[in-house]
C-alpha cells in the first residue's frame, strides 16, 4: 500500500530519536521496514493505526502511541476522538469491527496464549477474513517487537512530539517521557 512510504517518513524525520540506535545495525531496520510493508501491504490504513495505537498504548509505548496518534489525528480522528481512543477506547465512537480489532491487538500483545476461538470468531462474524484477521495479529505482533526494541534501549519519543496538545501528550505518554532536548 502506500502509506507505507509515508509511514517510512514518520520514522525519518530529520531528528528522530530511534535513528540514531538502529544506526547500530541499519540491517535491522531494513528488515524491519520490509516487514511493515509486509503486514500491511493489504491492510486498510486506519485499521492499521488504530491496531498500532491499541498495541502501543498496552506496550506502554509512548514513542509510538505519540507517533501513531499523530497519524490517526492528521488523517483519520480529531482531537476530542484520538483522547477517547487514547483513555477509553471502548466509548471511542469507531465501528465494531475497529473495536473488535483493537481488541484483539491489545491481547495479542498483553498475552497472546489469551487470544481465543472466540475472538476470532467475533472478527469473522463481522465481516473479516482470515488475511484479514492475520493482519491485525502481525501488525501488533510487529509493533511488540519495534516497541520493545526502542523501550529497552532507552529511546525516548522526539521533543517536536511536545507540540500536541497538553491532554493528548498526556493520554499517549504512557512509558517514556517526551525528550527534552535541553
Amino acid at each position: 500500500m502506500a502509506f507505507i512510504e509515508e509511514i517510512d517518513d514518520i520514522d525519518a524525520g530529520p531528528q528522530r530519536n530511534m535513528r540514531s540506535v538502529f544506526a547500530h545495525r541499519p540491517a535491522v531496520y531494513t528488515a524491519w521496514r520490509q516487514l511493515l510493508g509486509a503486514v500491511t501491504a493489504e491492510m486498510d490504513e486506519r485499521r492499521y493505526e488504530l491496531v498500532t495505537l491499541a498495541a502501543a498504548g498496552s506496550l506502554r509505548s509512548s514513542y509510538c502511541a505519540l507517533a501513531h496518534g499523530q497519524v490517526l489525528l492528521e488523517r483519520h480522528v480529531s482531537e476530542a476522538e484520538l483522547l477517547t481512543l487514547a483513555v477509553d477506547p471502548d466509548s471511542a465512537p469507531i465501528t465494531q469491527v475497529e473495536a473488535a480489532a483493537m481488541r484483539l491487538a491489545r491481547k495479542v500483545v498483553e498475552d497472546a496464549t489469551s487470544v481465543s476461538s472466540e475472538d476470532i470468531g467475533e472478527l469473522r462474524e463481522l465481516g473479516l477474513s482470515d488475511a484479514e484477521i492475520f493482519d491485525i495479529v502481525a501488525a501488533a505482533a510487529a509493533r511488540s517487537f519495534f516497541s520493545k526494541t526502542l523501550d529497552a534501549l532507552g529511546v525516548q519519543p522526539d521533543a517536536g512530539y511536545a507540540a500536541l496538545a497538553p491532554e493528548l501528550r498526556e493520554a499517549l505518554v504512557t512509558g517514556r517521557p517526551i525528550d527534552d532536548p535541553h
